[in-house]
């Protein structure tokens, strides 16, 4: 989920809400988060881990799954909940994709995703330097799964057509937020076509996967009816997270979320048929994603437990 920021705030509040307790998180411990730890420090790599102050970033790192952002750090949107700056970008750096997939070969890195800002005043939205990146990191780290999270392309299908041909193992396309308050949080994204782009995604053959975040002023029903709309173009994998303000000028957090909630919208999520359901208050778009590349993966292991649940109510 990348972070942009917005200077008219449609939902101010003066004080944070207090953080509960299960927002907490360990400090990253462990070799393999040491030796990652390590490279970037040495080679100044630019992982979106870091730069996103993602919590799970050691979590990640250990497991041997880091993110890069490509085409920049300037982005064309004004996304209310996003870090990122807005404004106008540099001129495409058509270097950039070798340079990732060697960043890749050097941390070792066993499941990569790749991410970028919003390039909309590319006539190709930036589609070609995405084609070259997934080209090059597939050659340089043939072993190295890979999951790609992409802009919508403002739905043009000539331009997400380049990822497909490219053919990562998952592409993903962040929905965000509920559709009422898409225009709010996403200023110049559509929620429909965010779907649009999603199903072309899949009609190409594509493995899908989406995001959205929560705290925002949703409601119970607008999530599940978001759920439904998610599993109508037959998105894989969905991820759902607790949205948490990453400054003061951004949207204010509505209301943290509880755990049972989540695991509510994990348990809908499989009924309404959707392959891996990622949901918990630390939940990012990238977290677990080297296990949202393997089909049946999550639903298995959902059906699993509900057994297991049975069998205990049963004895």
């Amino acid at each position: 989920m990348q972070e942009l920021p917005i200077i008219n705030n449609v939902n101010t509040k003066e004080t944070r809400v207090k953080k509960p307790d299960w927002l907490r998180v360990k400090l990253p411990i462990g070799e393999s988060y040491k030796h990652v730890r390590g490279l970037v420090d040495t080679h100044k790599l630019h992982t979106i881990c870091e730069s996103g102050n993602c919590p799970n970033m050691g979590e990640c790192w250990g497991a041997g799954t880091a993110t890069f952002m490509i085409l920049g750090n300037i982005c064309t949107r004004s996304c209310g909940f996003c870090a990122v700056a807005t404004g106008r970008p540099d001129a495409v750096d058509w270097d950039e994709p070798q340079r990732v997939a060697e960043a890749i070969n050097l941390m070792k890195v066993k499941h990569a995703v790749i991410t970028s800002v919003d390039r909309d005043e590319l006539q190709d939205g930036g589609s070609i330097i995405w084609y070259n990146t997934i080209r090059a990191v597939k050659t340089l780290n043939p072993d190295t799964t890979l999951e790609t999270l992409i802009p919508d392309f403002r739905a043009q299908r000539e331009n997400i057509q380049r990822v497909i041909d490219a053919a990562p193992e998952v592409v993903s396309h962040n929905i965000e937020t509920v559709e009422r308050l898409t225009k709010q949080v996403r200023i110049q994204a559509k929620y429909r076509r965010s779907l649009d782009t999603l199903r072309i995604l899949k009609e190409g053959g594509m493995r899908t996967k989406s995001g959205i975040m929560l705290g925002l002023g949703e409601t119970k029903e607008e999530v599940i009816q978001t759920l439904k709309d998610l599993a109508a173009v037959n998105v894989d994998v969905v991820t759902i997270g607790q949205y948490l303000q990453p400054t003061p000028k951004h949207l204010a957090v509505d209301r943290f979320v509880h755990p049972d909630e989540f695991a509510e919208y994990r348990e809908i999520g499989y009924e309404l048929g959707i392959d891996y359901v990622e949901s918990g208050p630390l939940v990012r778009s990238s977290y677990h994603s080297e296990r949202h590349v393997i089909p049946g993966y999550g639903k298995n292991k959902w059906q699993e437990e509900k057994a297991l649940k049975e069998q205990a109510l049963a004895s």
